[in-house]
């Protein structure tokens, strides 16, 4: 007889298997949960906070540029600003014409957004910000915040550009910033490892990142730039930023400030003393060969390039006849006129064509071949030494002293003041003119050297061109008595691979004949310059030459007739007026040169203005020690400005 199988026993070993089951599954559930939460917890506890934590680029603060005193040239304000995300945007056009609803767009801003938009999209930058406008007034900046919760992908915020507070005072200097073009890109790039031009690539690809165009900009670029960074920003579902994370492990690293030798308050007031009037102005320091003031005038607003400079208003600078854009202080060659005379007369004692003592007689003119030149003073000079045709610049005195020296020695001495070489100091735009010889008309014009030429070589004209600096140069060296000199224009930067002393060896006699002439023109009766000698200061006098430079022939007929000037002449058609001085003539401490444009006349346009400027160089010491050199540092200003 079998078994009977009793039921409890089958629901014992149902529950048995269950719980062996059930035991099972939990055990599986316990260890996924060990696995998730303690194993690999950070793993996706990462992953879980990608999905609302993102880094965003954070491009550095461009370090400032200051003045040899700590002042600002170029710094940052705030300003509001409307940006968006193109990655976020479900329907681009829409959202622009809504901002455009709110704040006044043109139709053509908004065609070039759409394009950036449409640009980043491509290159595959549609995480970055595209910026739709800048400057925001206060009440568009309100507007803005008001209704940008109801634009998703839509950034109202504060944003820190590039400013310059001087403006036009310091635009051929410093020139100005704006967005990398891909030219700027290849640039910026050259030479640079993959990793390191990548990094600069996606760096300038960030809406707030600028690079420099002209000037120091351009030049100081890497020392100015920094380094990039992140921002941890905390978005929502929609992926509108709520929130940023402080982390100071991802900020980035700002720029360095680059000094500058200029004395900001001197430029200002060379500037005003211009009163108007196109030209350059340059002021060395004698003794250190820092230069202290630049000027070219007119000029434009660096300012107006930081966001971006319509095509309108860049073509309105670019065909304006006064030149804006123009930077004549180190890039305009004009004939140096009289200015040259002490160049002839070093190279003339230099090789002993002529001595100190020898008279030339001047009555007016100077036959030479079948020509006749002439001397600005129609009644002549008289009998002229060397001391008397600097201080009375006496053109036949010079026609003379040219032609026995002969144009290849007045070449080379020109050279020894630094004629010929572009000095760009970190500037862009800087040309070296032109030294003309019997060599380099051979080998540009195909012809030979007349001689013809080289009396107009004596008195600053011809094929001669120099610029402003240049001239300050030769002054400095002059005043200096030929000692070395090394022009120079950063404090406290990189250093300019291009910079190098003037060093071309100039006898110290000489050039103390050279100081007693220019000393006879601003303070000795018959001197060209004689009203401009005191500097107003109570004892100091400068010592100078002026000089006037045609921009036109004059002919015989008009000579007859009587030469027309001023108002009786086109400006275009005026000649232009020099001046070169140092100060104090009896201890010299700053040299300058100053180019009135179609100014006519050099002792009566460009020397009072020489004049006032090296007062103020004297009267405020702008050569005194600047704050680089000093143990204190030069702590950032407050930035400037908010919505207005």
């Amino acid at each position: 007889m079998s078994k009977s199988f009793h039921p409890d026993q089958e629901f014992s070993r149902r529950v048995l298997m269950a719980g062996v089951g059930g035991g099972v599954v939990w055990a599986g559930l316990v260890a996924r949960l060990f696995q998730l939460q303690i194993l690999e917890g950070e793993k996706y506890d990462a992953l879980a906070n990608a999905n609302h934590i993102k880094l965003e680029l954070a491009p550095p603060q461009r370090g400032r540029i200051l003045d040899r005193f700590g002042k600002p040239l170029a710094s940052h304000r705030r300003a509001g600003r409307v940006a968006v995300i193109p990655e976020l945007l479900k329907d681009p056009a829409a959202t622009i014409a809504a901002i455009g609803g709110l704040i006044d767009l043109s139709d053509t801003h908004v065609e070039r957004v759409m394009e950036d938009i449409h640009r980043a999209r491509l290159r595959r930058a549609a995480f970055l910000p595209v910026i739709v406008a800048n400057e925001l007034s206060y009440e568009d900046f309100a507007r803005m915040n008001v209704h940008a919760a109801e634009l998703p992908g839509v950034q109202v915020e504060m944003a820190l550009t590039r400013s310059y507070p001087r403006g036009r005072d310091f635009a051929h200097v410093l020139g100005y910033v704006a967005r990398a073009s891909q030219d700027d890109l290849d640039r910026l790039t050259e030479g640079k490892t993959t990793d390191e031009a990548t990094t600069i690539e996606r760096m300038f690809r960030h809406p707030d990142m600028r690079t420099g165009r002209q000037g120091m900009e351009r030049f100081a670029e890497e020392w100015l730039r920094g380094k990039p960074g992140f921002k941890k920003l905390v978005t929502n579902a929609a992926g509108r930023v709520i929130d940023q994370i402080p982390d100071e492990r991802l900020a980035p690293e700002a720029g360095k400030d680059l000094f500058i030798t200029i004395d900001m308050d001197l430029q200002r007031v060379a500037i005003e003393r211009f009163a108007g009037e196109s030209g350059a102005a340059v002021v060395l320091d004698v003794e250190s060969g820092d230069v202290l003031a630049m000027v070219s005038t007119p000029a434009f607003d660096p300012n107006d390039f930081v966001n971006g400079i319509s095509g309108t208003d860049y073509a309105a600078l670019r065909d304006d006849t006064r030149a804006p854009l123009y930077p004549r202080a180190h890039g305009g060659v004009y004939p140096p006129g009289s200015t040259f005379k002490m160049v002839v007369a070093t190279a003339a004692l230099e090789t002993g064509a002529i001595k100190p003592t020898d008279r030339v007689h001047c009555n007016g003119y100077y036959h030479f071949g079948n020509r006749t030149w002439h001397c600005w003073k129609k009644g002549g000079h008289g009998s002229v030494d060397l001391h008397g045709g600097i201080k009375g610049s006496c053109d036949v005195y010079f026609y003379e002293v040219a032609r026995r020296t002969g144009a290849q020695a007045i070449a080379d001495t020109a050279r020894k003041f630094g004629f010929g070489e572009a000095w760009s100091l970190g500037m862009t735009g800087a040309r070296g003119g032109l030294v003309p010889d019997p060599e380099w008309k051979l080998r540009v014009r195909k012809e030979p050297w007349f001689e013809g030429e080289t009396l107009n070589f004596g008195i600053g004209q011809g094929q001669l061109g120099v610029t402003p600096l240049q001239l300050a140069l030769m002054t400095a060296r002059i005043a200096a008595d030929g000692k070395p000199l090394k022009p120079n224009m950063i404090g406290l930067g990189p250093k300019d691979p291009d910079e190098h002393t003037l060093d071309a060896p100039l006898d110290p006699a000489i050039m103390d004949l050279m100081q007693s002439g220019m000393y006879g023109v601003t303070s000795e009766g018959g001197g060209t310059a004689y009203r401009s000698g005191d500097l107003g200061l109570g004892g100091p006098r400068l010592a100078g030459k002026s000089g006037t430079a045609q921009v036109r022939r004059i002919s015989q007929a008009e000579r007859d007739s009587g030469i027309r000037k001023g108002l009786n002449i086109e400006r275009e058609l005026r000649d232009h007026a020099l001046f070169v001085a140092y100060a104090p003539a009896d201890n010299p401490k700053y040299a300058c040169a100053i180019v009135v444009e179609h100014g006519e006349s050099g002792s009566g346009a460009a020397a009072p203005v020489a004049r006032d400027i090296l007062a103020h160089a004297i009267r405020t010491n702008s050569g005194r020690k600047p704050v680089w050199t000093k143990s204190a540092a030069i702590k950032p200003s407050e930035e400037e400005g908010t919505p207005t």
